[in-house]
């Protein structure tokens, strides 16, 4: 089968984020299909932007072929970032006969988190006369509106409607990363026989081939666990919505129960920074960002796994996590400050999950965690890590999805 992927924003292990595109895509592969990810050029979550030096590269990484189209580049979620986006959506629409006659696509994915790409994405597959998946990532326009604040009559936020609308009218198949949108999805016109939950996964070569801490890094480690307490760890982007001060205000009520350990860059970082030296919350460390190949390793030398996030309306659609994946394949029990329409934690029973914001909460949990013996928290942690290894690694995932789109009916 021939598999046309559209997503913007698409990374690989050459690009950095995002990966779910390419892990779905080489796993595709190694099924024996062939694979054509069609990105942009410029996204503001890669690590590394492809290297055009004209309007279209074509190039390969480990068997999975991309086609990146030039787009503008751009900072923060202003005029600029649509710009973007209408840039590629244009190369896409005025690229329609040339990517149907060409790679003769079976199937049409689009998947860019805005919808705006169903339109070209259904002229590909009305020319190639195959199947089109509409994979919602994010629900837009609900997460600028909730999320940013933007009135539903903003023109952008219209024209992005109409998008989403069309694409649960037009699509043969809704893929959903979010386990309680389908009633959402259907009050927009979808059939509900299009729904198909995937949610994110692992990749577990990536854990097999992990790479040791940098040696700063690791030292640093060594030296808090000497101390012979309990290793609560943070792994990721130091933002507002990580619900960071939440875990600081836990720490800072135990500073004989616990050690606490958060990795990552982000913009509140240097003020987290500032408040630790200012209320000298003597046992928490900040580690700048590690090698992503470095993450297993350091998952694997704490106790115990923090996650939060702010309360937000538009989690009532569930959540999926790449964190929350990692630290349940780790094998780490875990602290879930996260109100959601689905508690993957509470459901594998790897960890404790309490409201977001509550600082006395996660700081309870963290003491019945680390009141449990070594052999009781490893217990906690397996069961989470056996859930991901049976559900959630790209091969299961990636038949998974093949086989959504093969249970629906082929209408063009």
């Amino acid at each position: 089968m021939n598999i046309l992927l559209i997503n913007h924003y698409a990374g690989s292990t050459r690009h950095g984020m995002e990966f779910r595109p390419f892990y779905m895509a080489r796993e595709w592969v190694r099924l024996g299909h062939r694979v054509q990810i069609v990105a942009a050029s410029y996204s503001h979550v890669r690590a590394r932007q492809p290297d055009l030096e004209g309007s279209v590269l074509d190039e390969n990484v480990e068997g999975v072929d991309y086609r990146w189209y030039a787009t503008p580049t751009y900072q923060g979620n202003g005029v600029g970032r649509v710009r973007n986006m209408l840039s590629f959506v244009r190369s896409l629409w005025c690229s329609a006969e040339q990517l149907a006659r060409d790679f003769k696509p079976d199937v049409v994915i689009a998947s860019s988190t805005y919808p705006m790409d169903i339109w070209p994405a259904k002229r590909i597959a009305r020319l190639a006369k195959c199947k089109l998946v509409f994979e919602v990532h994010d629900l837009w326009p609900l997460s600028p509106m909730e999320l940013g604040g933007m009135s539903r009559w903003h023109p952008f936020i219209v024209l992005v409607q109409r998008a989403e609308d069309d694409a649960y009218r037009l699509a043969d198949c809704v893929v959903s990363m979010l386990p309680k949108a389908k009633e959402y999805m259907m009050s927009r016109g979808m059939n509900p026989t299009k729904f198909h939950y995937v949610p994110n996964g692992i990749d577990t070569a990536e854990w097999e081939q992990a790479s040791d801490l940098p040696d700063a890094v690791s030292e640093l480690v060594e030296q808090v666990k000497q101390r012979c307490k309990p290793v609560v760890g943070y792994a990721g982007t130091h933002g507002l919505a990580n619900a960071l001060d939440t875990l600081l205000d836990a720490a800072k009520a135990l500073p004989e129960a616990a050690e606490f350990i958060l990795v990552g860059n982000g913009p509140e970082r240097e003020r987290l920074l500032e408040r630790i030296t200012r209320e000298a919350i003597s046992n928490v460390l900040l580690l700048p960002a590690i090698p992503k190949a470095s993450i297993p390793q350091f998952l694997r030398a704490i106790d115990i796994a923090y996650i939060g996030l702010l309360p937000e309306p538009l989690f009532r659609f569930g959540i999926s996590p790449n964190k929350l994946m990692d630290y349940m394949m780790a094998g780490v029990p875990i602290v879930m400050a996260i109100k959601a329409g689905n508690d993957p934690v509470t459901e594998a029973d790897c960890g404790l999950t309490v409201l977001p914001g509550d600082a006395d909460a996660v700081r309870d949990a963290i003491l019945k965690l680390a009141a449990m013996s070594k052999t009781e928290r490893a217990a906690m942690g397996e069961r989470g890590k056996q859930l991901v290894l049976a559900e959630q690694t790209y091969p299961v995932l990636a038949k998974r999805f093949l086989d959504a789109i093969g249970a629906t009916g082929h209408a063009v």
